[in-house]
């Protein structure tokens, strides 16, 4: 009996080893292998990615260059005749407030060194031989000095010097105005001459579609639109010009004041005696 069960033993053994590996190749542990790779393969591909499409620069067939390279000797002559005008103003409004500031500055040396001198003469060897003041003090030293000869000896020495100085101060202003004429002429006219422009080339834009015979919104705009631009043009220069010559108008009146002033005081100094 003993020798039976121990036959048995490794038999029983063997039998729940082979039950067991069968159990591995059943449905449920099939099943069960294989949610995880049905998982893997229902996970969302990735997007693909957008191609990059590069941007086409268009140029703009009824800009500036096209007008220039289209339009004839007229509308070429009016825009060299407005960038003339522009250069011009520019050129005349830089100069103009460098000549008021050395003016300017002028006046405060004069005011600081000449007045402290011990004459007229001295004082005037103490300002810049090119300064507007040195040369009112010049001028009526010089008539203070030479109060002589048939004609002059009729004319007392206070007319005689108030007029020497009258005119130095008469000059100067004269030196001011240089350019302020070209400034109003720019500003006065220019609309005007980029209006011209605009006018030449509507009619030969109005011309060009009546022997095309079309009519469209592209066969008109474009060309109405070349010539609208001669009239932005002229407006362009036109306003620098007026707002510069206001300015300068305004800055001038300042500066001259303090030049009559101070030869008014010349003139006290050389007739007088005092300031």
């Amino acid at each position: 009996m003993s020798l039976n069960r121990l036959l048995r033993a490794p038999l029983l053994v063997a039998l729940i080893t082979l039950a067991g590996l069968a159990g591995l190749h059943s449905p449920a542990f099939a099943q069960a292998a294989s949610e995880p790779a049905a998982a893997a393969s229902a996970a969302p591909a990735p997007a693909p990615m957008a191609p990059v499409v590069a941007k086409e620069s268009v140029d703009n067939p009824y800009g500036l260059s096209a007008l220039w390279s289209q339009g004839d000797f007229v509308a070429r002559g009016t825009l060299i005749i407005l960038v003339i005008m522009s250069m011009g103003s520019w050129y005349i409004i830089f100069t103009k407030v460098f000549e008021q500031s050395k003016l300017m500055k002028s006046a405060k040396a004069a005011e600081a060194g000449f007045w402290t001198a011990g004459s007229i003469k001295a004082g005037a060897a103490t300002l810049d031989e090119s300064s507007a003041f040195r040369f009112i003090a010049d001028s009526g030293v010089k008539a203070s000095e030479h109060h002589e000869g048939t004609l002059v000896e009729t004319i007392d020495l206070n007319t005689w010097v108030s007029m020497s100085v009258q005119r130095a101060i008469d000059t100067i202003q004269a030196r001011s105005q240089d350019g302020m004429a070209f400034l109003a002429t720019v500003g006065s006219t220019a609309p005007f001459v980029g209006l011209f422009g605009t006018v030449w080339g509507i009619y030969h834009a109005l011309t060009a579609i009546g022997i095309s015979g079309q009519a469209s919104i592209d066969k008109v705009a474009g060309p109405v639109g070349e010539a609208l631009i001669m009239t932005a043009f002229g407006l362009f220069v036109a306003v620098p010009a007026v707002m510069g010559y206001n300015w300068l108008l305004r800055r001038n009146k300042g500066v001259m004041d303090k030049v009559r002033t101070f030869g008014a005081d010349v003139h006290s100094v050389l007739v007088a005696g005092k300031r």
